[in-house]
């Protein structure tokens, strides 16, 4: 594959504005104080970007912080300003979308949801104008339409290449039958694909315990890995006439061996996709002891959500996961905290790292499909990050692995470099 191109004078100019907006140690803006941030205009003309957000209803406290984020990463630019709109307002987003693409916005950034991105999507790409969305459901995207949050594919797609530079080819899965399974699904499938390996063997599971530990089976074949149970030679000497005699001391009978412990062969994959939490989780790791899928043969990958208790999964050591490596992000979050007075929750990140690039690209002419999908991407709070022109967005992750005693480190650094891949 070939690698990201270097030395690109406007590419680097473009590649490096993100991290230096987030990690700036300039307080041009912090004497505004909150109210006072500019980059957001309800006045005709006077925008450039529009902001689709829930800022009421269920939603709303979390879209207000992403639009706070937004903000925050145009806040040292000057321009563009914010259009923002309200997609839980009457119309929802597709009313807000349609208010943004009259009003002339030359792109939109967001929604949050899936839900609200199907509804969005048709009138912006009608209309010729590029969506940011903030979903992690990456069948939301196409062609002008990218999905900026953390998807599954992402994080399968990370652990598939690291896993292959280790030497592993044949991949498996044992997942819930559910949307978060069969979006990691779908993402090993399309990675296997991409990386000219075989089809993996993928096989669902219910909560039910019994389906658990026979879907396993199944998928490990230890009904044929294992061996069968030795037969028991007949008895000879003194015993076999009668079991009861002792043998004389010094008998010339010999004495039997302990028996040598079979030696099962791995099953038919060396690394294996799960992507449980909770119960099930337990139980399928019981059920991994019970088939002999161990860590010495087989590489265990599971999702990000792993990180938020991998504390409790040292029965799980030496498994990885793929997620952002918290450093990345430590100039966003100082930014945030003295302007706003509280930590930034990770959503926020895609609305700071949408908000950035849509600065960046007004500033050099417009929002053209060959600027958002420039080869070597964008270094955002959460480290690099490609626009494909297929809608979907590779993210150079971090490499986590679960220790004996719980816990994680990261074991692959997250790249700063992306390989270009076929869109």
């Amino acid at each position: 594959m070939s690698r990201l191109r270097k030395g690109v004078s406007t590419g680097l100019a473009a590649g490096t504005f993100l991290t230096l907006t987030a990690c700036s140690g300039g307080n041009s803006f912090l004497s505004s104080g909150v109210g006072g941030i500019p980059g957001s205009s309800q006045a005709p003309g006077a925008h450039d970007v529009g902001l689709i957000l829930p800022l009421t209803g269920r939603y709303g406290a979390i879209g207000a912080r992403m639009r706070d984020a937004a903000k925050l990463a145009l806040s040292s630019q000057g321009s563009p300003v914010l259009d923002v709109h309200d997609s839980n307002a009457a119309g929802g987003a597709a009313q807000a979308a349609h208010d943004a693409l009259t009003r002339g916005d030359a792109m939109l950034l967001g929604p949050l949801t899936a839900t609200e991105t199907a509804a969005l999507a048709p009138l912006a790409v009608a209309a010729g104008k590029p969506v940011l969305a903030f979903t992690s459901d990456s069948t939301q995207a196409r062609p002008g339409v990218w999905v900026m949050g953390l998807t599954p594919e992402q994080q399968v797609r990370r652990m598939v290449d690291a896993a292959r530079a280790t030497g592993r080819k044949n991949f498996a899965a044992f997942l819930p039958d559910n949307a978060l399974g069969h979006a990691m699904a779908e993402g090993l499938q399309r990675a296997c694909r991409d990386d000219g390996l075989k089809d993996p063997q993928i096989v669902f599971h219910s909560t039910d315990a019994q389906t658990i530990d026979d879907g396993l089976k199944s998928l490990s074949d230890i009904a044929n890995r294992q061996p069968a149970a030795p037969e028991t030679p007949a008895p000879t000497g003194p015993s076999a006439v009668d079991p009861t005699a002792d043998s004389p001391a010094d008998s010339t009978t010999p004495t039997s061996q302990p028996p040598v412990p079979a030696v099962i062969p791995p099953p038919p994959f060396d690394a294996l996709l799960l992507a449980d939490t909770g119960v099930e989780l337990g139980r399928i790791i019981t059920a991994l002891r019970a088939d002999q899928v161990t860590s010495d043969q087989v590489q265990i990958m599971g999702p990000a959500l792993w990180k938020a208790f991998d504390g409790k999964l040292s029965a799980l050591h030496g498994a990885w996961y793929a997620a952002p490596d918290a450093k990345d992000r430590n100039g966003y979050v100082a930014q945030y905290k003295a302007v706003y007075h509280q930590a930034p929750s990770p959503v926020t990140d895609f609305a700071y790292d949408a908000a950035a690039l849509a600065g960046n690209l007004m500033k050099q002419g417009g929002p053209t499909i060959q600027a958002l999908t420039r080869p070597d991407g964008y270094m955002g709070v959460d480290g690099l990050f490609r626009l494909r022109a297929d809608g979907h967005v590779t993210r150079a992750l971090a490499i986590f692995q679960i220790q004996r005693g719980g816990g994680a480190r990261i074991v692959v650094p997250a790249s700063r470099d992306i390989a270009v891949r076929p869109s």
